[in-house]
């Protein structure tokens, strides 16, 4: 298992200055907004995404990287803290891996507005990259988070859904920014198009091997883990990869799901019924097929230890499930 503090070795000191920047981005000027900051900029977390844009950078560009390419690292990781907040608010989660969420602290108007705040001000920062590409390819992301919001809302206790529904919904969710800012850090090396593209396919690709383990941990990891209870995904009636795969051969899974868990023990039945087929197993050999097709998508970029890193990315992904 290669733990995530050691893939970030070649921009160890790129995301320490990230780290300090992050908060000073969202100024003083709005003590409510500036506390919202502090709290979850303070609060850590692994920095997958910043980290991903500055290897990526660092793995196209012969020279240092620039203070361009360092800020799109800060405005990937507020456009994906900003959806975290909004998330939040949706899913009415009062933690998030054990730290309590902004709309618990401050309530859901403070909440909402922060999320909208944090979009703005990461799109005013994107601007001033002065790339259109650049602007482009991160304002699609917006419109994807908006996007697989809604199609999750719509998809809620749908039994039908197939599996690449569902791979699309969490590619507009969470493999889009993974993707665009990847592709967008290449860009702004002035790459070619080519390799820019195969960046994007990384991205796209890892982002998703990233959420189907998420969403396999949701019924194998502790609710002490998580960060939330265990099977909450399943109870709000968002069905992912092992629970489709699980129905492939637990028919008696359609109606719990068709009247929402509604009777005792209904949660607790499904549970077991998809911790007794083979959805778990299934979901596994789809996370491990993505992280694969990641690792095909660097083989043409010159080897350095921040494209090695890219690549060990992708077992990281893989080793959260073991």
């Amino acid at each position: 298992m290669t733990p995530a503090t050691s893939l970030f070795t070649p921009v160890e000191a790129d995301l320490r200055l990230l780290a300090d920047n992050l908060i000073q981005l969202v100024g003083t000027d709005h003590p409510i907004l500036y506390a919202a900051a502090k709290h979850l900029f303070g609060a850590g977390g692994k920095r997958i995404r910043p980290a991903i844009v500055l290897l990526v950078s660092r793995a196209t560009m012969s020279e240092d990287i620039t203070t361009r390419h360092r800020r799109l690292a800060e405005i990937t990781e507020m456009i994906h803290t900003a959806s975290l907040v909004h998330d939040d608010v949706v899913d009415e989660s009062n933690e998030r891996r054990g730290v309590p969420t902004i709309h618990s602290l401050f309530g859901n108007r403070v909440a909402v507005l922060a999320g909208d705040f944090f979009f703005a001000q990461s799109s005013w920062h994107l601007a001033n990259l002065d790339n259109l590409e650049v602007v482009k390819l991160l304002s699609q992301v917006l419109m994807d988070f908006a996007v697989g919001e809604i199609q999750q809302g719509l998809n809620r206790f749908d039994a039908s859904i197939t599996i690449d529904t569902y791979l699309q919904k969490n590619y507009y969710k969470t493999a889009t920014l993974f993707a665009n800012s990847a592709k967008a850090a290449a860009v702004l090396s002035e790459v070619s198009a080519e390799t820019a593209e195969r960046l994007y396919c990384y991205g796209r690709d890892i982002g998703l091997a990233f959420q189907i383990v998420d969403d396999i941990l949701d019924f194998t990891s502790s609710s002490e883990a998580l960060g939330k209870p265990a099977g909450s995904d399943l109870k709000s009636g968002t069905l992912t990869a092992p629970v489709l795969y699980a129905l492939e051969e637990k028919p008696a899974l359609f109606m719990l799901i068709e009247r929402e868990f509604a009777q005792s023990g209904d949660l607790e039945q499904a549970l077991a019924l998809i911790s007794d087929s083979q959805g778990i197993a299934r979901a596994r050999e789809l996370a491990a097929h993505h992280a694969k097709l990641a690792v095909e998508h660097l083989v043409d970029l010159p080897y350095s230890e921040s494209r090695q890193a890219l690549i060990n990315m992708t077992d990281f992904a893989l080793s959260r499930l073991y």
